[in-house]
């Protein structure tokens, strides 16, 4: 196959480089030195963003970069950060096997010496920022606190003694299972800073779900916490770190952190304070560098069909994209106004999205940030808009599960009572938005701007390390839920199985044909399985398969359609998940829908959805509902089927008949990843009642025996 057309251009989706771009077979080597100077192409280069990129880009024009170019902008890219050493190299690549069944082997920067911690800490306060905010923290039961850059380098500095007094030092696992906290963003720049591993798990995860990440890393050392706070209560966390611990692994030690006050079994020997440990340590500590292709993280992902996959993600490939992605997507255009920003990412710390755009990102670029640790409607459904309120918030990055709940809670709107005025920019992460989503965020939060603010809706995965495809802020125009164009940079193409570009409005998979420095290197323990999982079915291309569908539409703008096995195969006609869901959001009464397929003897597929109502009483009688007339159990059928023939008709209208659900189901809530991507493989098997796949990723777990009642009983419409 020819690769003529093989690459989309850095920064334009529908362009192709040439054929010096594509890398070599299968085995070749490819190696580009380093850190000479600019092409002499009249390009201008701020900070590492390249100007004269980014302004063509705003007017729509493709730019076709050469593979020199592309190494010289990351190369510019990493001069962001404060390095010890110069790298020798920008990039080497050798492509993945068939032969030995192997993905590729790749470094960024290799050669160059840096320290993580001191990028997002020290070297700020060095520059005379160490007053300035680094973290606004705000617990759910309303405890706050502003934390300086030189107060959080002495901390990190602590937290940095602390571990290497227990005996952990460089390359050695910390699993890291703690809530939204101050202390959380300490211990995992402590271990950058002496070069351990760090692993975060979600708070809200399972013993079961903690206990195969720690033995999975070999982890030397747990930190976890008393307890957490959760709408109002406070949820012990200590016991599923002992269950996670007791069975076969290498954890010396626990720390433990003491948030809630909670009564807690306790291991002597094993278990040890955070404030006996950490805060009795000096606030001064001598950081080392390491190569750029240290390992920094451990980020582990959930798949469709086996274990969760531990992506390891290097140091100074990673923090280089991470810091200068969050400049490009975040940062106010005008470098004299940045010093007011204030940056907000909702998610939780343990997932990749808060590693780049929540620890490294910010961090990296001196930026002031809100930490928050509760949920967002504790103690009321407003807490957001407060803290946008009190704090400034300039940028408000969330995923659109979060924004669907919001819109379910206010659904006339945001009260006018909420300051929202310094808002200047919206984004979501996760998966793709609904319009209707991506509209509401635009206008309501961001309603103190003609016509909205703008939106970045951003396409990128936990292998990726970093967006990969978003508008920019400064683009003229906004396509609701449309991811636009890679970065600069970076390329991607979306292909059929063949590997040919697919035509416009065709769905195929999008690869990343391009990577960047912040791409994950291997799969912990099985790079056998990294080969498979990405690099497999585009071997001979030397591409990234990401596994998404995907679509261009007629301007060569990308459009993300979900997961590819989340398409329902309709009598020969496939339809993305995404957009049936998008199509059931539209109507007012629906708070979020989970559309999935299921097995239909004359049409193969047939879809199902899952859907929030508004209004709860349609999901189960009760024999006469609380706060409204009685009414019989026929008399409840009939306005549940009425309102599911709404549904069905707004569905009808706005895709077509064939993609009108055979059943509808109303449920609480739908099951969703930490990430808040819905699990449409838990509500197949949850509907056909087949034996469950791995739950133990999910934020929202609790939501499964309610839903696998009302699909038992056959409540549905």
């Amino acid at each position: 196959m020819s690769n003529t057309h093989s690459h989309v251009a850095d920064g334009a989706a529908g362009a192709t480089l040439p054929d010096a771009s594509v890398p070599g077979p299968a085995g070749a080597e490819t190696t580009a030195s380093g850190t000479g100077d600019l092409p002499s192409a009249g390009h201008e280069f701020v900070n590492g963003v390249n100007l004269t990129v980014a302004r063509s880009e705003a007017e729509r024009e493709e730019r076709l970069w050469t593979e020199e170019e592309r190494l010289a902008f990351w190369d510019q890219a990493a001069r962001k950060l404060t390095w010890e050493r110069e790298w020798d190299t920008v990039h080497t690549w050798k492509a993945p096997s068939a032969e030995t069944r192997r993905g590729p082997e790749f470094t960024w920067y290799a050669g160059g010496k840096l320290n993580a911690a001191v990028n997002c800490a020290d070297r700020h306060v060095a520059a005379g920022n160490g007053d300035k905010v680094a973290i606004y923290f705000e617990g759910e039961p309303g405890d706050r606190e502003a934390v300086t850059y030189r107060d959080l380098t002495e901390r990190i500095c602590q937290a940095a003694n602390a571990l290497e007094s227990l005996g952990v030092g460089k390359g050695d696992r910390v699993v890291i299972y703690l809530p939204v906290l101050v202390e959380t963003i300490v211990i995992t720049l402590a271990c950058a800073r002496i070069g351990a591993v760090h692993s975060l798990v979600f708070g809200g995860f399972s013993a079961e779900a903690l206990q195969f990440r720690v033995e999975d890393t070999r982890a030397k050392l747990l930190v976890t916490t008393d307890g957490q706070f959760r709408r109002g209560t406070s949820v012990p966390v200590k016991a599923n770190a002992d269950q996670a611990v007791s069975g076969d692994n290498e954890i010396e030690h626990v720390l433990v952190l003491k948030r809630t006050g909670d009564e807690i079994d306790w291991t002597p020997g094993r278990d040890v304070w955070w404030h006996d440990v950490v805060d009795t340590q000096p606030r001064t500590h001598v950081a080392e560098t390491f190569d750029a292709e240290t390992p920094l993280f451990i980020m582990y992902t959930s798949g469709t069909t086996g274990k969760p996959k531990g992506l390891v993600h290097t140091t100074g490939g990673y923090l280089t994209q991470a810091c200068w992605s969050y400049e490009f997507l975040y940062s106010n255009p005008d470098p004299a106004l940045r010093d007011a920003d204030v940056h907000w990412c909702t998610a939780d710390l343990a997932w990749v999205t808060a590693h780049t755009y929540e620890i490294y990102g910010p961090l990296s670029n001196g930026v002031t940030q809100v930490l928050y640790e509760g949920v967002p409607n504790a103690p009321h459904p407003g807490r957001h808009f407060e803290i946008i309120e009190r704090y400034r918030v300039t940028s408000y990055y969330t995923a659109p599960t979060l924004v669907r709940s919001l819109m379910g809670w206010f659904p006339d709107g945001i009260p006018d009572s909420y300051d929202l005025s310094s808002i200047r920019l919206g984004g979501t992460v996760g998966e793709a938005v609904n319009p209707e989503a991506w509209n509401w965020l635009r206008t309501q939060v961001g309603r103190d701007t003609s016509s909205g603010i703008p939106m970045v809706d951003t396409w990128w995965q936990s292998e990726t390390g970093a967006t990969v495809l978003s508008p920019r802020q400064t683009d003229p125009t906004f396509k609701p839920g449309c991811a636009t164009r890679a970065f600069p940079g970076l390329a991607v193409d979306i292909v059929d199985d063949a590997g040919e570009r697919v035509p416009a409005n065709i769905q195929g998979n999008i690869v990343v044909t391009k990577i960047g420095p912040g791409q994950a290197r291997t799969v912990w323990g099985n790079p056998e399985r990294f080969y498979t999982s990405y690099w497999e079915k585009y071997v001979d291309q030397g591409w990234f398969l990401a596994g998404d569908g995907a679509r261009f539409d007629a301007d060569g703008d990308v459009w993300i359609l979900g997961r590819t096995d989340d398409v329902i195969n309709i009598s020969g006609h496939r339809l993305s998940t995404i957009e049936i869901e998008s199509a059931l959001v539209v109507d007012q009464g629906v708070v979020e829908a989970g559309v999935c397929p299921s097995y239909d003897a004359k049409t193969g597929h047939a879809a199902v959805a899952f859907v929030v109502p508004l209004d709860k009483s349609l999901i189960r009688y009760h024999g006469g509902l609380e706060g409204s007339l009685d009414e019989s159990l026929e008399e409840w059928t009939l306005r549940r089927d009425a309102y599911a023939a709404q549904l069905r008709a707004g569905i009808r209208q706005h895709i077509g008949p064939i993609a009108k659900p055979r059943d509808i189901v109303f449920v609480e809530d739908v099951p969703k990843t930490r990430s808040g991507k819905i699990m449409r493989r838990l509500l197949t098997q949850l509907f056909e009642g087949t034996k469950l796949g791995d739950t133990t990723s999910l934020q929202n777990e609790p939501c499964i025996p309610g839903i696998n009642t009302i699909c038992r009983e056959g409540s549905r419409a």
